[in-house]
């Protein structure tokens, strides 16, 4: 790596962020901000990031917590309470942090990305200079990691997003930032060098806090790009892959996990259908005016996995031309579980755009919008997006916009997507596997852990078995 000149902002510049960073303690009580007034501009982020590391410096470790909780508030949370319910949110205070960990009987683990502002080569820069791991255990215990990420740049000319980045290409999984690499999965070795990368930054730091047991829950909350991690198929320096060891699920922020939590309360036994679709006969017309027809697929895994899962609940599964999107939407605010194995479309950009192809028939275009699926009225405990991608999408403060946000806004309380574009033959083996176990046992989490050690014995790759990941409360 070439050598830098680097140089500390100005002492101006480091006075007004200080005088910032008091007031803001002084002035602003952590659990009362509303989400709507909290800005995601870089300054802002900035802010939340020194106030974080003030915090920490001054070992008020549960007031730095409540900042790296508050800077995930923001869009999302305001469509989650004011969608339906009209509610105005407000930050948790680290009481009320440490009660969502018991209620959820689950040892929660938050990722804090802090940035700093150099001048290198005279212009300024924004590099990843610290890594904060809070762990909360359901017994209410907060601690506190940090792990030095300036070493990834400046010696081995890296960043975390690009060593999340580069792990998926090894693996076989093209990363959203490139669309035009042809991805050629590497060896074996070689991938998981980068999987084992990644576990030591983000999994050994903590390794000693959590459970022994593999079936404690451990739920992620990730930020920036480790939202696109498998955590599942993370590997410690044995080999041993991170699902083999502990029953993981991730969630967007701790506040809207517990707002999860109690909506599945609410929603408690008011609906019973299980909603299974494979294999819709995609729609011809385009989806804008003017767009040419999208190319057509059929996808018979797709359908067999969608008879296979409904055999299990003793139901019929819509497929081919009775899986309509009038049909389909008709029965969603019924359903309890809805698992969809449907493609979803490339808009011109090339990323996949928030639109599920689904059958037409004289109601309906056949395409089934973000904008409509919020505006349905799900109670659904587990929606399963059985598609390639259906997991990713632009990453904001709040987490991913996608889908899965999408179906949460709408009613769901949990949702399993995918990571990249994942294969007929193991997907449906893997979602097979998968409702046969929570068909004994509602522990979702659970259910998709068991499910993927069972593909891992017979399909070891993990790009065979560690793409879907349980979003919410599972």
């Amino acid at each position: 790596m070439n050598n830098f000149k680097i140089t500390p902002l100005s002492l101006i510049s480091q006075l007004t962020s200080t005088c910032i960073i008091i007031l803001a303690t002084i002035s602003i009580p952590v659990n009362t901000v509303q989400a709507n007034n909290i800005s995601h501009s870089p300054h802002q982020k900035s802010t939340y990031n020194q106030l974080q590391k003030n915090l920490i410096h001054q070992n008020q470790l549960e007031a730095a917590l409540e900042i790296s909780e508050r800077s995930r508030n923001g869009g999302f949370w305001e469509l989650l309470t004011s969608h339906k319910s009209h509610k105005i949110a407000k930050s948790l205070s680290s009481e009320e942090i440490k009660q969502v960990a018991k209620k959820q009987n689950a040892t929660i683990v938050q990722y804090s990305i802090i940035n700093d502002e150099f001048v290198i080569a005279g212009k300024k820069q924004t590099q990843e200079s610290e890594l904060l791991i809070w762990v909360i255990q359901p017994t209410g215990e907060i601690a506190l990691r940090q792990v030095n990420l300036k070493p990834l740049w400046q010696k081995e000319n890296t960043s975390l997003s690009d060593l999340v980045a580069e792990s998926r290409l090894r693996m076989g999984a093209r990363h959203r930032n490139n669309k035009e690499i042809k991805v050629v999965p590497t060896e074996e070795h070689i991938y998981k060098k980068h999987l084992q990368k990644l576990h030591e930054i983000l999994i050994q730091p903590i390794a000693d806090l959590l459970p022994n047991q593999p079936d404690k829950h451990i739920i992620f909350i990730p930020q920036g790009d480790l939202f696109f991690v498998p955590f599942a198929a993370l590997q410690d320096k044995k080999g041993q892959y991170l699902i083999e060891k502990h029953t993981i699920a991730t969630a967007p922020s701790i506040q809207v996990l517990d707002l999860l939590y109690q909506r599945k309360r609410q929603n408690q036994g008011l609906v019973k259908d299980v909603l299974i679709v494979g294999n819709p006969i995609m729609p011809t017309k385009p989806l804008q005016p003017g767009e040419n027809p999208p190319e057509t697929f059929n996808l018979p895994g797709a359908e067999q996995e969608a008879k296979q899962i409904a055999g299990i609940f003793n139901t019929q599964a819509l497929t081919g031309k009775a899986a309509t999107e009038t049909a389909i939407v008709q029965r969603m605010p019924q359903a309890k579980i809805i698992h969809l194995a449907v493609s979803n479309v490339r808009n011109k950009e090339g990323e996949f755009s928030d639109v599920l192809a689904l059958g037409t028939s004289e109601q309906d275009d056949g395409w089934l919008t973000s904008e409509e699926i919020i505006n349905l009225n799900l109670k659904a405990e587990l929606v399963v997006l059985s598609g390639n991608d259906t997991a990713i999408g632009k990453v904001t403060n709040d987490g991913v916009i996608g889908l899965s946000r999408s179906f949460f806004t709408a009613g769901a309380t949990s949702v399993i997507g995918s990571l990249w574009s994942v294969s007929d033959r193991e997907t449906v083996f893997l979602m097979t596997e998968f409702y046969q176990e929570l068909s004994k046992n509602p522990d979702q989490a659970a259910a998709l852990r068991q499910a993927m050690l069972t593909t891992m014995k017979k399909y070891p790759n993990p790009m065979s078995w560690a793409s879907f990941i349980l979003i919410g409360d599972g």
